[in-house]
């Protein structure tokens, strides 16, 4: 094994909590959908995907490193918000307690003088970065649109048609670098 029984419990420990904020994220989406907010429905139904991705990530490490995953049961994720607010602040509090889980899981593979593992990580601490700034310019955007949630579900549908933008160019940009240098043979 690549790394220590330690490090693949705590490993799959982390599995279970990825699993959970995937459920937490279905049940928001649900809610959000509930309330005919499509795209705060969809944003969070795409982070739960993206939590589960995290999850399978962790599982094919602990395979890879020739340990045993399993998964610890997970309690049931709270589905009723008084306030889109309130959900998106548990979102926002979730993935700051992730980070911090991800950074306890640095600290012990750093322990452990585990540099495999260190470096697995390194991609989860840079995701949570961008989870958490996400998360919380989400809340401020609600904060500010007050009980007017149109507004909010307005900003991710600009965001996201912005984003698909910036993908297809960066999509045209790779296919004519592609023809320059085939050109060039």
């Amino acid at each position: 094994m690549l790394t220590s029984q330690k490090v693949i419990d705590a490993i799959n420990e982390q599995i279970g909590y990825e699993f959970s904020a995937s459920l937490q994220y279905y049940a928001i989406g649900a809610h959000f959908a509930a309330e005919a907010l499509p795209q705060l429905s969809q944003h969070f139904f795409q982070q739960a995907e993206e939590e589960k991705g995290h999850a399978l990530r962790f599982i094919k490490y602990i395979v890879d490193a020739g340990g045993r995953v399993v998964i610890p049961a997970i309690d049931a994720p709270k589905s009723k918000f008084k306030t889109a607010r309130d959900a998106v602040k548990l979102s926002l509090d979730q993935e700051i307690h992730v980070t911090q889980q991800i950074n306890g899981l640095v600290g012990l593979a750093r322990k452990q003088n585990d540099y495999i593992t260190i470096n697995f990580l390194q991609w989860f601490l840079t995701e949570q970065l961008e989870e958490v700034s996400s998360m919380d310019n989400l809340l401020k955007i609600l904060e500010r649109a007050g009980n007017d949630l149109l507004q909010a579900d307005e900003y991710l549908a600009r965001r996201w048609s912005e984003g698909d933008a910036r993908a297809a160019e960066t999509v045209k940009e790779a296919n004519i670098q592609r023809s320059t240098s085939n050109a060039q043979r």
